[in-house]
């Protein structure tokens, strides 16, 4: 491992408080880069293994979520003295950057998951906090000396976002998955505890508008009740989200057994026997700067439905490793067209696993964190020396 290099890398989740994809990105990057530089993570919350951790003082709980973040972001802003460079994930550990930056005098480099202009329905759950949380972004981005973009549809999200942003500054390193621990298994006793039987399509992701998973289950209803649907979801962004998710699938169970819902996030070896076992993986988000859970499906050799939005298409090759549906912000036309492509798609099982094989074969061969990670450390490099 090279010593001359050491990066300050901040991000609101880690393990064990994985939430979603960027603390995945955040996780794996990481583990990519130690092998070969040092990189020091600076997260939120209490105290963590390889990690500094910034618990939010008790008497600080009654703030805003964004007032929150901002008050963590100011203690790891003075920790961050010693790196050469700072690497910040989302906008809860943008400002840490930007602040460190002009504390220490040292190199802020940005990885872009998504995009504080590009959800409004973030309001719902931070109120006047999203304003906080969209100059905190926007101020981060246009002082930072680098940008990662996780697609090439994200890099011109974040031009059409921020159009006064200097475009040779957006640099686009595509998401990763681990295909070792990500890969296709079986586990019937896990099957069998859960109560899963028989043919079914999977959902993971949190439950907030961005993952359109209230479109998914509407289109359900049309769906036939042969086919199982198995939904890993929870942590709602907020109380209204929750509900209307709660009361979605219930009323999809009343008349159907085999809807299941898992509210807890489920260790790594379970998910990717559930997703193994699947025949179908489905995204149905109405925003996703790339979706690294389609990576995993792909991974476990799942066939994958998606939305065509974002960065997907860079991941889900329609008619190769999976289909896309369209999406221009007609929530009905949705739930439509996806309940006629579930349906068409559980009826050819053939085609399902073809999709799954050379799903697998692509994430093996095109997402790789080693990859990643080169390009990572090139970037690191060359921003500091042009400092």
């Amino acid at each position: 491992m090279s010593q001359d290099l050491r990066i300050g890398l901040v991000t609101k989740e880690w393990p064990p408080h994985i939430y979603g994809g960027a603390g995945v990105h955040a996780l794996q990057l990481t583990q990519a880069l130690r092998k070969k530089i040092t990189v020091d993570v600076h997260c939120f919350g209490e105290k963590r293994q390889d990690a500094s951790a910034y618990p939010l003082p008790e008497s600080l709980g009654s703030l805003n979520p964004a007032l929150q973040a901002f008050t963590t972001d100011i203690e790891i802003a003075q920790a961050l003295g010693s790196v050469n460079l700072v690497h910040s994930h989302t906008w809860y550990a943008n400002m840490a950057g930007h602040l460190a930056s002009l504390l220490h005098g040292i190199p802020h480099i940005i990885t872009a998951h998504s995009l504080e202009p590009d959800r409004p329905w973030k309001a719902e759950q931070l109120g006047g906090g999203y304003r906080l949380s969209s100059w905190a972004e926007k101020t981060a981005y246009q002082a930072s000396d680098a940008i990662i973009a996780v697609s090439n549809g994200m890099k011109k999200d974040i031009l059409n976002a921020y159009p006064d942003l200097d475009p040779s500054k957006i640099h686009t390193i595509l998401n990763g998955v681990d295909t070792q621990k990500y890969s296709p298994t079986t586990d019937p006793e896990l099957l069998a505890r859960l109560g899963i039987t028989g043919r079914y399509a999977i959902f993971v992701g949190r439950i907030t508008r961005q993952k359109g998973l209230a479109h998914l289950l509407r289109a359900w209803s049309k769906v036939s009740p042969d086919i199982g649907l198995l939904i890993a979801a929870g942590n709602p962004d907020e109380p209204a989200i929750g509900k209307e998710i709660a009361d979605l699938i219930h009323e999809l169970q009343l008349t159907r057994k085999n809807v299941w819902w898992q509210e807890k996030m489920l260790p790594q070896p379970e998910l990717r026997a559930l997703l193994s076992s699947a025949e179908l993986f489905i995204c149905p988000s109405v925003y996703e700067p790339l979706g690294i859970v389609n990576l995993e499906a792909m991974a476990c050799q799942t066939a994958v439905l998606a939305t065509r939005v974002g960065g997907i298409p860079e991941v889900v090759v329609d008619g190769v490793t999976g289909e896309l549906v369209n999406y221009d912000g007609d929530g009905a036309a949705l739930e439509i067209a996806l309940a006629e492509r579930i349906s068409t798609l559980m009826d050819n099982p053939e085609k399902l696993a073809n999709y799954g094989a050379l799903g697998r074969k692509r994430a093996v061969e095109e997402f790789g964190w080693e990859a990643i990670a080169d390009q990572t450390e090139a970037l690191y490099r060359s921003v500091i020396s042009s400092k």
